[in-house]
């Protein structure tokens, strides 16, 4: 920190701040780790602070610190792609959301919110049982909806950045492509909330998509009918 810019140490922590503030916010409330005290969050609302905390304060810190190190990026506004980012952070932690259920509930946490579970007949206990997590699809359908939309504006962001800076084209693509094909798989199993192992990508996908998007990084047309074509495998 000591050997960092005035500015960029007050960036740091300021997002270290809020950081620490959403590592509260989970300690303070999952306090259980064995699953005998379940709790969960109660609103689709605190779901999406949730989110803003852990992974979508990230977005203006990564564009700040861009802005001011890369002259590429000088016509930037900072405010309008700082957004964009608080975006892409909340699309890819929705997607950890997600992947996690039966892991967090099997720790105490549910990340789905009582309230929506609630209207579906069901409570955060229930999701425990296959055939509870089986009636929740809805819900799962809903959130899907939700981060499909944060990954349309984190592509906005990365396709705004210029094609010189192929290095940071590739951090936002790799991560909003694996995430994708993450949700992708998903969706395809018959009963996600209730899966046995984590839902990711094989390896050998993950490298085919890294080699495929190191072709393809200098193309707006390209990254983008890439991630249209898993966007449509999510249309349902």
């Amino acid at each position: 920190m000591a050997a960092l810019a005035s500015g960029d140490r007050a960036e740091v922590r300021a997002v270290l701040a809020t950081l620490t503030s959403g590592m509260i916010l989970d300690l303070t409330r999952f306090p259980g780790e064995d699953g005998a005290g379940l709790a969960a969050l109660e609103t689709l609302e605190e779901l999406d602070h949730y989110t803003y905390l852990v992974a979508g304060c990230v977005g203006p810190f990564w564009t700040s610190l861009h802005v001011a190190h890369r002259p590429r990026l000088g016509r930037w506004d900072v405010r309008e792609m700082g957004a964009l980012g608080v975006r892409f952070g909340k699309a890819l932690q929705l997607t950890n959301v997600l992947r996690d259920v039966p892991a967090d509930l099997r720790h105490g946490r549910c990340y789905l919110p009582a309230r929506e579970l609630g209207a579906l007949g069901l409570a955060p206990a229930d999701l425990l049982d296959a055939s509870g997590a089986a009636r929740a699809r809805p819900l799962l359908r809903r959130l899907l909806a939700v981060a499909l939309e944060h990954y349309d504006a984190a592509w906005r962001y990365t396709l705004a950045v210029p094609r010189a800076e192929w290095r940071m084209r590739l951090a936002c693509a790799w991560p909003l492509l694996i995430g994708l094909g993450t949700l992708e798989r998903l969706w395809a199993h018959p009963n996600p909330l209730a899966a046995p192992a984590p839902i990711r990508l094989p390896r050998g996908a993950v490298r085919a998509l890294l080699a495929r998007s190191a072709l393809t990084v200098w193309s707006n047309r390209a990254l983008a009918a890439g991630a249209a074509r898993r966007r449509r495998r999510l249309a349902p």
